[in-house]
């Protein structure tokens, strides 16, 4: 993304902002508040229409049209709101609106459960594709928003506070099925207020101030003392 600018009535929520994303690294967005890291994420997942500059896949400019032009490109969001529907399946969840049919018309319900199973044993996730959701704790939860987000054949996946509501353990639990999306050469994009979790997570760092990215720094040489100058600006100067 180069030169995103973004104005609303009385706002610059983005002002020239510019960083990149590579496969097979956990990039992370960082920043107060306000800074501009939702909207940079809505812009990016197709939610929201940027005023000026370029989104660039894979060298080639691309222009979205919304969030299904997003998925349709590889670009899925998991948003921090759980968005299912308690009644339905896990699997009917995953594929809803996507549903494999027989003759056109009638909802093949086997084909259905077989292609969730793939997705769970590809992401060595051990779930019933056929339990309702309503029965899942928060952190099973999450890891269907994930899995309905690859199904769309995702190769950018953008993840906002994944864990935010999550115990030690259930964190676990989601911090590991990154680390294999990761290892499977996807492009993660994510949004955390939690510095431990970023610097122990990500490959690169991304820290937004007052809509612009003031900073790009590689993890591994960034301590958390460094974040929180960059972030609140006692520390400035792009690099």
């Amino acid at each position: 993304m180069t030169g995103i600018s973004k104005r609303y009535p009385g706002v610059l929520a983005l002002d020239n902002a510019n960083f990149d994303l590579k496969a097979g690294e956990v990039h992370a967005l960082v920043g107060e508040n306000g800074a501009g890291k939702s909207t940079m994420m809505k812009i990016l997942s197709g939610i929201v229409t940027e005023d000026s500059g370029k989104i660039l896949l894979e060298g080639k400019a691309i222009r979205l049209h919304g969030p299904r032009s997003a998925q349709d490109l590889g670009i899925s969001i998991i948003h921090q709101e759980l968005n299912l529907m308690p009644d339905l399946t896990i699997a009917q969840n995953i594929f809803i609106g996507r549903e494999p049919r027989r003759f056109k018309f009638i909802l093949n319900d086997s084909g259905l459960v077989k292609e969730a199973e793939k997705l769970f044993a590809e992401l060595h996730l051990n779930l019933d594709p056929n339990r309702k959701v309503e029965g899942l704790s928060v952190a099973q939860q999450q890891l269907v928003e994930i899995v309905k987000a690859l199904s769309y054949n995702s190769r950018v996946l953008i993840m906002d506070e994944p864990t935010a509501a999550l115990g030690v353990r259930e964190t676990a639990k989601v911090e590991d099925l990154i680390k294999r999306m990761k290892a499977q050469g996807l492009a993660i994009l994510l949004i955390s207020h939690n510095f431990d979790q970023v610097l122990r997570l990500s490959d690169q760092i991304w820290v937004m101030r007052q809509g612009d990215v003031m900073a790009g720094l590689r993890s591994k040489d960034t301590s958390g003392d460094e974040l929180v100058a960059l972030i609140t600006g006692a520390k400035s100067g792009k690099g």
